[in-house]
């Protein structure tokens, strides 16, 4: 319609200026007085008409689109707006996500740690229960050892002795004779070795 209405411009144009064109006796009409009142009556007119055209056809169709963009623009705000406070609200709800989830891996770390301590501290009573028990057989074996062992020293020192004798004399001696000695040593000697 846009493009009728330009066309027709152009061609009432272009008439008139071959109209004026052939009128034309030499010099420029433009400037003759008997030619300024059809100028002015067909300026009057081709304004006239342009106006009419432009602001019943253009310019409503510009100001439509105008509205629209106004509008559309103003939807935009109010979407771009909304997404925003949905955004705040996301990140906080975010924030304190994460501030819950610290809070309760704080927790969980404290209490495997509590966890962790109370059963190194049953280990540890275990075993030093365990090391008691060791060290309380280990010292019976040794004080039945110190106990037991003047007992098998003195054996040891009667069958020694008895095999030098033999060695050195060449006849067996009596054993109650020799163990006799070694009893009387032990007896004398007994508090510097044992110190019982």
């Amino acid at each position: 319609m846009l493009k009728k209405i330009i066309l027709f411009i152009v061609l009432f144009n272009t008439l008139i200026f071959f109209s004026v064109n052939s009128a034309e006796s030499g010099g420029m009409p433009q400037l003759n007085p008997e030619f300024w009142i059809s100028q002015i009556f067909w300026l009057t007119i081709s304004f006239g008409i342009l106006y009419v055209i432009l602001s019943k056809f253009i310019l409503p169709k510009i100001r439509n689109n105008i509205e629209l963009r106004k509008s559309q623009i103003l939807d935009n705000v109010e979407t771009a707006e909304k997404q925003k406070t949905e955004s705040d609200k996301k990140l906080k709800e975010y924030e304190e996500l994460i501030l819950k989830s610290k809070s309760e891996a704080k927790n969980y770390f404290n209490e495997a740690r509590k966890k962790i301590i109370e059963d190194l501290d049953a280990k540890s009573l275990v075993l030093d229960k365990e090391l008691g028990e060791e060290i309380k057989k280990t010292e019976n074996e040794v004080s039945e050892l110190i106990n037991k062992s003047p007992e098998k020293i003195n054996k040891i020192a009667i069958e020694i002795s008895s095999n030098i004798v033999k060695q050195l004399i060449g006849e067996e001696v009596n054993n109650s004779s020799i163990s006799a000695i070694v009893d009387d040593l032990s007896k004398k000697n007994r508090f510097k070795y044992y110190g019982n």
